[in-house]
């Protein structure tokens, strides 16, 4: 199996918006990937999509049906944050400009030893440590 990639937040919350159906269909498609085992996220991925559900989206989700899609997302591979990870995002912050939690993103990613980051936020083709960044709905 080749190295795996990093979904960020934004991937989350796309695969549950109704405004857009072309980029929901991509972000279910990866998601899909995902808890195929072909990815991780992180659990700052999970707050930020749990977060714009609750407290951001068009519509407001409730605490029930954010708790369902957190058990639904269950089987995808999982990092969890440790000191190691928040002096690397401070260094990816010095180096890149970043900001901080856009750092974290990065530092999970090269925790997991993923190849690529998918996420709308951070810059398409440009590479964190070697970590490339796709933007799939471009």
């Amino acid at each position: 199996m080749s190295d795996p990639d990093f979904l960020d937040s934004n991937i989350l919350v796309y695969a549950h918006d109704d405004a857009d159906p072309r980029k929901r269909e991509i972000a279910q498609n990866l998601m899909k990937r995902a808890v195929l085992g072909e990815m991780f996220i992180s659990t700052q991925t999970l707050a930020e999509f749990s977060a714009t559900l609750l407290h951001k989206f068009s519509r407001q989700f409730s605490p029930d049906e954010v708790t369902g899609m957190l058990d639904a997302l269950a089987p995808i591979r999982l990092v969890v944050p440790d000191a190691g990870m928040v002096r690397r995002a401070v260094e990816a912050h010095a180096t890149y400009g970043l900001h901080f939690y856009d750092g974290m993103i990065v530092a999970a990613a090269e925790r997991g030893r993923c190849q690529r980051i998918w996420s709308e936020d951070l810059n398409a083709g440009q590479k964190y440590f070697g970590i490339g960044v796709e933007n799939p709905f471009k």
